[in-house]
């Protein structure tokens, strides 16, 4: 259980700093404590897109992993992204994404951020 808040809320906070970086990713939201709550709110929505549908389309899309050695990643966390910021708008959460280049961009910032905040604070697992 310890680890799945420690995942959510570095992803929140990456998703924060994604949309604090780039232009085109709206965190929006009236006072610091909703905007606060709409990340984590949208971090385990993107938790569950990653979850449910981003093993779906690695596996649809493997020939593309071997023919491009695995950087077509940056283009599927960019889609799921862009999903996110889809689903996040019909559960009327305050996040957008404005475009697919926009998205890429996004998500490979939350990787980025996530990935050093995983290395300093870390999980159980």
């Amino acid at each position: 259980m310890k680890s799945f808040v420690v995942k959510t809320l570095i992803n929140a906070a990456a998703i924060w700093v994604a949309a604090w970086i780039v232009d085109g990713i709206s965190l929006s939201g009236g006072s610091t404590w909703h905007k606060v709550l709409t990340a984590v709110l949208v971090a385990l929505v993107f938790g569950v897109v990653n979850w449910i549908i981003k093993p779906v389309v690695k596996l649809l899309s493997l020939p593309l992993f071997i023919l491009t050695l695995g950087l077509i990643t940056f283009v599927i966390n960019g889609l799921m992204l862009w999903l996110t910021s889809w689903a996040s708008g019909r559960l009327s959460l305050d996040f957008h994404v404005d475009g697919v280049w926009t998205a890429l961009l996004g998500a490979l910032i939350i990787s980025i951020v996530s990935w050093g905040l995983h290395l300093a604070f870390g999980d159980d697992d």
